[in-house]
């Protein structure tokens, strides 16, 4: 199997669990390993006090994009720091493309820059996320 179907595979193995993110009506989408893409529209029920998305739910796309990109390899890994900055407001219909790429991977653990923008192009917020793999399977086979 080559690099790309088990990255797939993986996801296909996380979105089966992946309550949170079909909650939040997040979609998935990997073209290469080490990558993903996650994009979600922001509802009514996801705006704060002053009608813009909530900070919290920015983070959880990006959070889910680095999720994916970095468990392409067949091993569980999981997040061990991240952060965001917020760039301009997303608003209440706006979809949101989360884009996760792989800046650095060693044996144990990886560094991701996930970028979200709006269905404009425009640039929302920039997140860097580490990773620490647990090496055990993703997929059991």
């Amino acid at each position: 199997m080559n690099e790309l179907a088990t990255a797939k595979r993986c996801a296909e193995k996380m979105w089966g669990s992946d309550s949170a993110s079909k909650a939040l009506g997040i979609a998935i989408d990997i073209r290469e390993v080490g990558a993903a893409t996650a994009r979600m529209q922001i509802r009514e029920d996801m705006v704060n006090g002053f009608d813009v998305c909530h900070g919290g739910l920015l983070f959880a796309l990006a959070d889910t994009a680095f999720a994916f990109a970095c468990n392409a390899y067949d091993r569980v890994t999981v997040a061990g720091s991240a952060s965001i900055e917020f760039l301009r407001p997303a608003k209440r219909g706006d979809v949101l493309i989360a884009e996760a790429t792989e800046d650095y991977r060693g044996r144990r653990s990886g560094y991701y820059t996930v970028r979200i923008k709006n269905q404009d192009g425009e640039a929302v917020a920039l997140f860097r996320g580490r990773c620490v793999s647990r090496d055990e399977p993703v997929v059991d086979d």
